[in-house]
């Protein structure tokens, strides 16, 4: 299955009287037009930086990763994978390709266990901090795939089971503002310079530029 290359479809779930089923619904159309990247890959270039660490729980969000981009049109051959020995590891490793501006998205992958420390509140503030800073100080996306779970169970649930794979989410995260950058980049200004009105002084008169001759009518 290969996802479709249109802007990424809107829902909301909504519970029955019984409390036992949900009805999933589109949402209505927006009023205003929306600027919206798409789900296609094609083309472009991923990085993928993964940890090491809780490797058990990290490849499975690697592979959902891969098979994210490849649904999405993206040539394996434009995929690079960098491997860090833990999750600290991973904005560093982000932001040296991100700088090297070869990459329309980086992905971020890893897993973080709550332990008995508060080495796991450390961790996960400065994993968090320098990705974000990451990539809005270079200006590549950064897609956030890195596990923040109180247990062993709750991250296997996240890496393919009761709550679906979160790195195949971070990597359709990462084609979307891939695309959505692109858009942006290219979308033209909404005032061109001839809509722009000359200055006014504070008799409400029209300032004459300096430097432009005016030229004006003799009476006869």
């Amino acid at each position: 299955m290969v996802v479709r290359a249109t802007s990424p479809r809107r829902y909301r779930a909504t519970e029955n009287e019984d409390n036992k089923h949900f009805v999933v619904e589109g949402l209505p159309e927006a009023q205003f037009r929306a600027t919206e990247g798409t789900l296609s890959a094609s083309g472009r270039c991923f990085a993928i930086v993964v940890s090491r660490f809780n490797a058990f729980i990290t490849e499975r969000l690697l592979l959902s990763a891969i098979d994210g981009l490849a649904r999405s049109g993206a040539d394996k051959k434009n995929i690079e994978l960098v491997r860090v020995p833990g999750a600290f590891e991973i904005p560093l490793a982000a932001r040296k390709l991100a700088e090297t501006k070869k990459y329309d998205a980086v992905i971020c992958l890893g897993c973080l266990l709550r332990g008995d420390t508060a080495h796991y509140d450390v961790i996960v503030n400065e994993v968090t901090r320098g990705i974000g800073q990451s990539a809005q100080e270079t200006g590549v996306p950064h897609a956030f795939g890195v596990l923040t779970c109180e247990n062993l169970e709750q991250a296997i649930d996240r890496a393919g089971l009761k709550m679906g794979n979160k790195g195949f989410e971070a990597a359709l995260a990462a084609v979307e503002m891939a695309s959505l950058g692109r858009a942006i980049s290219h979308q033209p200004s909404a005032v061109s310079k001839k809509q722009v009105p000359p200055p006014r002084s504070a008799n409400g008169r029209n300032d004459k530029p300096k430097g432009v001759k005016v030229k004006t009518k003799r009476r006869r």
